[in-house]
């Protein structure tokens, strides 16, 4: 025989157990408390390999009762968008659409030559620099001869 208890006027009475806040059932624990420094784990996509790939959708197209392809995905934990993307691919014969993309911006194939030229480019203002001061010297060395009366002798090549 169950005793339930009486309430006295001016005694609030005891709430049921689905009534009570978590914190009167003992989970909240004290309002000072630190909360759990525990992180839950961030999810990852999932990444599949061309072989295994193929092999599901070889799987796949070798089922030919119903519900077996059902079944298929519910034990490889995979979704029907997966098998439909994975055979438009093979279909296609696109290869390295079944192959794992690497993602990111795509690399630049003229890198390489856009890197060259600009140090060609570079080395010939050098070059241009170094040949406007020579010949800032020779200009300057001729000047100073005439002043000096100093003749310089003709070669055969400067005509």
């Amino acid at each position: 025989m169950k005793t339930t208890k009486t309430n006295t006027p001016g005694e609030t009475p005891e709430p049921r157990e689905s009534e009570r806040s978590e914190f009167d059932r003992g989970g909240g624990g004290s309002p000072g408390a630190a909360p759990d420094p525990e992180v839950a784990p961030r999810a990852r996509r999932r990444r599949f390999s061309a072989a295994y790939k193929l092999r599901i959708v070889q799987q796949a197209d070798g089922c030919s009762k119903p519900g077996e392809v059902g079944a298929l995905l519910r034990r490889e934990g995979l979704y029907s968008s997966h098998l439909v993307e994975w055979r438009r691919a093979r279909d296609q014969g696109q290869l390295d659409a079944l192959a794992a993309k690497r993602r990111g911006p795509k690399a630049d194939p003229d890198r390489a030559l856009k890197r060259r030229l600009d140090q060609v480019e570079r080395e010939n203002a050098r070059l241009r620099k170094k040949l406007e001061t020579a010949e800032t010297i020779l200009e300057v060395q001729g000047n100073v001869s005439r002043l000096l009366g100093l003749t310089m002798p003709k070669s055969g090549s400067d005509s």
